[in-house]
């Protein structure tokens, strides 16, 4: 005999209606029930099978898919595809100045990262992040003096829609 029985909780139903937004329309929640009935899953997806490409090895650089600028006193594009990048440096100031990793799509200017230095400085900033350039941006590295170096390699990690690219 199979008992069935009601599930009232707010916060199961949202994270449902958040997961399933096709289950939620017009805003009519989803009803939870449950059943003592034990129904087997079986997952036969890639990721269950153990042939997707781990994360770990997916953020690998390698000879083909490595970029690497050096950036001293100018703006220089790094990526003007669309998609996602991982983008890995160092800045290293010796003075006064600015070495900073932007992005712009012609018109306006976003700093990601922005080291600026004065006279007395020496000092040398290591960073490791993930960006998505849509249709039109660029990725830049700028250095205002000399004295100021962006060392970055990028690498594209997917498509613009999402689809993964292997080293």
């Amino acid at each position: 005999m199979t008992q069935q029985f009601r599930i009232d909780s707010e916060s199961l139903r949202d994270k449902i209606n958040s997961l399933l937004p096709s289950q939620n329309r017009g805003s009519i929640g989803v009803d939870l029930s449950g059943s003592t009935t034990i129904i087997p899953v079986v997952d036969v997806t890639e990721t269950a099978e153990g042939s997707d490409f781990p994360p770990s090895l997916q953020n690998s650089y390698s000879l083909i898919n490595a970029t690497f600028n050096n950036v001293s006193n100018t703006t220089t594009d790094l990526v003007n595809t669309p998609g996602f990048y991982r983008v890995l440096g160092t800045a290293n100031i010796f003075g006064a100045g600015v070495a900073a990793i932007q992005i712009t799509d012609g018109v306006t200017t976003k700093k990601i990262i922005d080291y600026r230095g004065n006279a007395s400085t020496n000092d040398h900033e290591s960073f490791d992040f993930n960006i998505k350039l849509a249709a039109g941006d660029t990725l830049q590295a700028f250095s205002s003096a000399t004295l100021c170096t962006v060392n970055v390699t990028t690498r594209q990690l997917a498509d613009i829609s999402g689809n993964l690219i292997n080293p």
